[in-house]
Order: C-alpha cells, then sequence, then structure tokens
C-alpha cells in the first residue's frame, strides 16, 4: 500500500527514465573526477589483462573521450599495475 502511494506522487515520466532513481540520493549521482578515473582504471585493466596490445588500450582510453596524453597517462598506469598482477 505504501509503495502504491509513494509512486502515485512521482511524476510518471520522471520515473519512466529513472526507475531506480528515487534509491540513490541527488548528490551521489554526480561521480568525483578521481572516481571516473578509477573505474576507467579499473575496466582498462580489465581489457588489457585480456588483451595486452597498447595499441588496443589506447584505443579504448580514446574511446571514453580523453585526451592523447590522458590515454598515454591510462596506458602507463594500467602496464605498471597489471605487472604487479603478474609478479604474485
Amino acid at each position: 500500500m505504501f509503495l502504491f502511494k509513494f509512486y502515485d506522487t512521482l511524476e510518471s515520466s520522471w520515473l519512466c527514465h529513472n526507475p531506480l532513481g528515487f534509491l540513490v540520493s541527488k548528490k551521489n549521482k554526480i561521480m568525483k573526477s578521481d572516481e571516473k578515473r578509477s573505474h576507467r582504471l579499473n575496466y582498462l585493466l580489465k581489457c588489457y589483462l585480456l588483451n595486452p596490445k597498447e595499441i588496443d588500450l589506447y584505443q579504448r582510453a580514446k574511446q571514453m573521450g580523453v585526451t592523447d596524453s590522458t590515454a598515454k597517462d591510462y596506458i602507463r598506469t594500467v602496464i605498471i599495475q597489471a605487472q604487479k598482477i603478474y609478479t604474485k
């Protein structure tokens, strides 16, 4: 009964575009730049561990919409992290 009344108070178009949006507070929706970088590096590390070619890694980084220098920085960081994983 409570959920039915709760959904009645929401704007229907907002609910269609954000079906679980009411579970996340507004200040948590904006990701900080260091969190974004961390997510990107983790994704690139997974890609590099599956396919250890620098050119493919660079292309994936560029697809994220980063600059050339940032993509190269990501590659250096990912390769260093992958080497740490391989030595364990």
